[in-house]
């Protein structure tokens, strides 16, 4: 079997190299070609060209970058068409992927088009399910609420579950040995923070953060910053002005499999966390981690996806649990004097996030033996 398969950032990457374990296992002979990140390359797949060249995000954002985009774009295309895989699989990034899906079923509509995680028409542009309808076979939906979207529209959907709940839990000799290894002082709270997984979001959130965190209630506090190596440097350069002792943890010189558990344990070793929107709230819920969330983009881009949002918040584990006990400063409400007070309570009482964290998890598959196969089968089981 021949299988094509395009992640375009790292939250992708991770579930590109789970789909891609679930599909060794159930299938004798499988062959991957597509454009990855360090997991699904440990997985074996070769990687067209360097995923992080996708990783932009807004509307503002991506205009200086459009020509090499469509350069991409026509690069994967053209491999996807040479190839003649029997399944296209993208994930997520829908401005990249759903473009390369429709060019190919334009091309050659005999090759199946799956898309992994449902594009959030709950939240905004809801006429993109119509229009993915075209060219989109087959959708895996994270969220159990996602299916009744697409199938509305007549695409296959099935709700596969979220891998982050099948992560084994932080035990205490894994913390200890990060603390050990970090360097952190294990009498003295810390905070994990996390501006992001793309460098644009990095430049934009990371000086909010910092001048967050200069606030004299978290003048004692350890500051734990996890990252890819690619962001290592940018992270090292603007935090260096801040008075606190941090560290920055970007899985250098490790495997991707013991990066990923690295950046999982820096979590359940924080007391709480400040993150930018995405799918870093559900793992800080796996970790058990409370959070305050923030978030802004370029004006333009703000304008325009904020008066499209149909939803009161874009915080994960606000949706999934149906709750609102994680703050979250998005748009024009992310600044430092809102998101630091915010931060504090959080520090002070903890167990406010207790019931949604277990509730996102539990609704997302936890405990389901089979979760981290459900994906895979659902490919296979529509071919």
């Amino acid at each position: 079997m021949k299988i094509f398969i395009l992640a375009g950032e790292a939250s992708g990457d991770r579930l590109g190299a789970a789909l891609m374990q679930g599909l060794q296992k159930a299938v004798p002979v499988v062959e991957f070609q597509g454009v990855a990140g360090p997991e699904m390359q440990m997985q074996g797949i070769n990687s067209l060209f360097d995923m992080s060249e996708l990783s932009v995000i807004g509307l503002a954002e991506i205009l200086p970058k459009y020509m090499g985009l469509r350069r991409l774009l026509a690069q994967t295309v053209d491999a996807v068409l040479v190839w003649k895989p029997d399944v296209l699989i993208t994930i997520d990034s829908p401005d990249f992927c759903l473009r390369v899906a429709k060019a190919v079923r334009a091309a050659n509509p005999s090759i199946r088009t799956v898309h992994y995680v449902a594009p959030t028409v709950w939240a905004w542009r809801p006429k993109r399910a119509r229009k993915m309808a075209q060219f989109i076979d087959h959708v895996l939906a994270l969220f159990p609420f996602e299916p009744p979207y697409m199938e509305a529209e007549g695409m296959a959907c099935d709700f596969v579950g979220h891998p982050i709940t099948a992560m084994p839990p932080a035990t205490k000799t894994k913390i200890a040995e990060f603390q050990c290894s970090v360097g952190l002082d294990v009498m003295r709270s810390a905070l994990v923070i996390l501006p992001g997984s793309r460098r644009s979001e990095v430049q934009r959130l990371l000086p909010v953060f910092c001048e967050v965190l200069s606030a004299p209630d978290f003048s004692e506090t350890q500051l734990i910053f996890p990252t890819l190596p690619h962001l290592a440097q940018v992270v090292r350069d603007q935090v260096a002005g801040l008075s606190q002792d941090c560290f920055v943890v970007a899985g250098e010189g490790l495997s991707a499999e013991a990066a990923a558990a690295q950046r999982f344990t820096a979590f359940a070793t924080a007391q709480a966390a400040l993150a930018a929107s995405g799918t870093v709230s559900l793992e800080l819920a796996a970790a058990g981690t409370p959070m305050v969330i923030a978030y802004d983009m370029g004006l333009v881009s703000r304008v325009i996806i904020g008066a499209m949002l149909r939803v009161d918040t874009v915080t994960l584990v606000n949706l999934v649990s149906e709750t609102r006990d994680v703050p979250e400063f998005i748009g024009k409400n992310c600044k430092a004097d809102l998101i630091a007070p915010a931060l504090v309570q959080i520090l002070q009482n903890p167990q406010a996030q207790e019931h949604a964290m277990r509730t996102t998890m539990e609704r997302l598959g936890q405990g389901d033996l089979a979760l981290a196969d459900r994906a895979a089968q659902a490919v296979l089981a529509r071919l």
